[in-house]
């Protein structure tokens, strides 16, 4: 390295020592604070205290860590000047061994320090739609709606049906669901896109492989101050639910149509035999779909001046390609190809996700590099 490049190596090694110590001032004011009665009788400063304290610990547990390595560093490079040869011999290896220990947690920092998304710990709305492909589109959105819901089981968190419309081969061609736990949207908002499916139909007498598509969209659930709702904005319809193939599920007036009628968005639930319920389910979604559209809005202005980073959800994107003759799963964004589908459909997904996610880490911080 030349000195401009030690020069700038040093100043970024200053502004990360000057971050992670104010980092570090703020997560002792929050412990303090954490023992204040005003806060402790107070549940949602308390609730949102406690977050900031749980989400800075782990920064400054790292950071901790840091200091005792760097004391280490200091101590063995005092020992090489030594008249014992035993010593200096001691004092390289321990020289290595700390500085490769320093080199791993500078890197896990600068993760920890990237910005969050304001939306990861949100639970999230997915929806799951069948494409081209017909009844084995509709049979794989099924396929893909049992895997989030063992991946959910795997985490404990909790899956809750919304809306469907199914098909008379244990199908879906539309299922609308929610996912409540920790940190939700963080994990799923990688599974937005359009999924391709390579594979023989139960029904194919000839053996052939079929492909078919299906698109999912994740929407991070939306709170009432996130999106404003005014009543004369919406249109109400309440009609009889239908069944596959017509058939009556209810015999009262119980399925909701809400129409929001500046942006034109249609959602419909007739699951509960309540018209109340599914009125607030309908409203659920359409809050959601409508943050989405804000949130597509600001990435849209975004990618006129970047590259899209990794899931960015942009539902036209072919995302990934499941061929069941090969057990091969393959995701376009990072070039993953795994050859366990068999898993991963059971429920196994943090085997995709896990490496998304660290690609979508590596993107920022290539970001946060060039700025």
């Amino acid at each position: 390295m030349d000195r401009h490049g030690i020069a700038i190596a040093a100043m970024a090694n200053i502004d990360l020592t000057h971050r992670l110590r104010d980092v570090e001032t703020r997560f002792e004011s929050i412990e303090a604070a954490l023992g204040d009665p005003s806060v402790v009788n107070d549940p949602n400063e308390l609730r949102r205290q406690s977050k900031l304290h749980s989400e800075l610990g782990r920064i400054v547990a790292r950071y901790r860590e840091l200091k005792t390595v760097d004391a280490r560093i200091a101590q063995a490079r005092e020992l090489l000047t030594d008249s014992d040869p035993d010593l200096v011999d001691m004092a390289h290896a321990e020289l290595g061994d700390a500085e490769e220990a320093r080199a791993t947690l500078l890197d896990e920092l600068q993760v920890l320090l990237l910005p969050k998304d304001p939306l990861d710990d949100r639970n999230t709305i997915m929806e799951i739609r069948a494409g081209t492909g017909g009844d084995e589109a509709a049979l794989f959105a099924y396929d893909l709606f049992r895997l989030y819901s063992h991946y959910a089981e795997g985490r404990g968190w909790r899956v809750e049906m919304l809306s469907s419309n199914t098909t008379g081969l244990n199908g879906f061609r539309e299922v609308i669901f929610s996912v409540e736990g920790d940190h939700v949207y963080s994990r799923l908002k990688f599974e937005a896109g359009t999924h391709r499916v390579q594979r023989v139909p139960d029904t194919e007498t000839q053996g052939r492989i079929h492909t078919s598509a299906v698109t999912v969209a994740v929407l991070p659930e939306a709170e009432e101050v996130d999106v404003e709702i005014r009543t004369e904005d919406l249109r109400i319809d309440v009609f009889r639910s239908g069944g596959p193939g017509g058939q009556s599920v209810n015999t009262t007036d119980s399925a909701v149509r809400v129409t929001h009628i500046p942006t034109g968005l249609v959602v419909q639930c007739q699951d509960e035999k309540s018209q109340h319920k599914n009125k607030a389910k309908a409203l659920k979604v359409l809050r959601s779909r409508m943050l989405e559209a804000e949130i597509g809005r600001a990435h849209a202005e975004q990618a006129a001046s970047r590259k899209e980073m990794v899931g960015s959800g942009d539902r036209s994107q072919r995302i990934r390609t499941y061929n069941y003759p090969q057990n091969r799963l393959t995701d376009h964004r990072i070039n993953l190809t795994l050859y366990s589908l068999d898993r991963i459909m059971e429920g196994d997904l943090d085997a995709v996700v896990n490496p998304l996610m660290m690609a979508d880490q590596a993107e920022k911080l290539s970001a946060t590099e060039q700025a």
